[in-house]
């Protein structure tokens, strides 16, 4: 974990009950006598999300049932590492396919107060990405857009005077619903989960699938980033599966960047990674 990360410790769980009293339901001891949660149940997760978001940041957070719910320590871990990519801190973000969560934006605002700007596809997603800006003061500077054409990313979406140092993007990691589905079960197996234990792997449709998975849509940010190299410094994307590294750094290549780099990541026993290039 990026050793700036206010979450590199453990959880403040005694400050976070006393915030967030309906957190207490899903907190119990593990064998070394230390609080924690399930970490496999949604419903869990979402509650320890928004009593971390309250304690940290005086954010009122929620979102639909079925909606991609984020680990915001790790998402705060990607934006602590590309943050490292520039010396500026009068940072413009833009978040690619923020869901009905705005995780990164909130986290850009609250915790770097950078000026941050969110796209989304989905309309009930952006729905409720907007309640969040109205409903919370200090996020009602968030540009909120809509990317209208579903086969697009940063076409008409990107406007001739906007000028943005970090694009970041969680894409879509599956090629089709069968793909999620399958992936789910085994990861169900190897956490050997109860039948009567639900998982934590939220999302809707746009959120966890695209044609071809996440190695086809990061392809599709590299050809269309050739066509805004002068609007913005830094593209960035996470990339859950290493293996989709070879083909789609070769594909960023083709576009002729000034620097590619791969930033490795880890939050615990978890591995991850993104992919940052730029044309400066």
């Amino acid at each position: 974990m990026h050793p700036k990360n206010p979450f590199i410790n453990d959880y403040p769980f005694d400050k976070l009950l006393t915030d967030s009293p309906s957190l207490k339901q899903f907190v119990f001891k593990n064998e070394y006598g230390n609080h924690t949660i399930k970490f496999s149940d949604k419903e869990a997760v979402k509650a320890l999300n928004k009593s971390l978001l309250k304690t940290y940041f005086n954010i009122e957070w929620d979102i639909p049932e079925g909606s991609l719910c984020p680990p915001i320590p790790g998402r705060l871990d990607y934006l602590l590492h590309v943050a490292d990519l520039t010396s500026k801190t009068d940072i413009h973000l833009l978040d690619i396919g923020t869901g009905a969560n705005l995780i990164y934006p909130i986290l850009g605002k609250c915790h770097f107060n950078w000026k941050c700007t969110a796209s989304e596809v989905n309309i009930d997603s952006l729905e409720n990405a907007k309640h969040l800006i109205e409903s919370n003061p200090p996020l009602n500077d968030i540009d909120l857009r809509s990317q209208k054409f579903k086969t697009k990313i940063f076409e008409t979406l990107i406007q001739p005077n906007d000028y943005f140092d970090l694009i970041v993007c969680n894409p879509p990691f599956y090629k089709n619903k069968s793909n999620a589905k399958n992936e789910n079960l085994r990861k169900f197996n190897n956490l050997n989960l109860k039948s009567s234990d639900s998982l934590n792997f939220g999302g809707k449709s746009n959120e966890l699938w695209y044609k071809g998975g996440e190695e086809a849509f990061v392809k599709k940010m590299a050809e269309e980033s050739a066509f805004f190299k002068e609007q913005v410094h830094w593209f960035t994307s996470l990339v859950s599966k290493k293996e989709n590294l070879k083909n789609i750094k070769r594909a960023i290549n083709k576009t002729n960047p000034t620097e590619v780099r791969i930033i490795e990541m880890e939050q615990g026993n978890k591995k991850s990674r993104c992919i940052a290039w730029t044309f400066k």
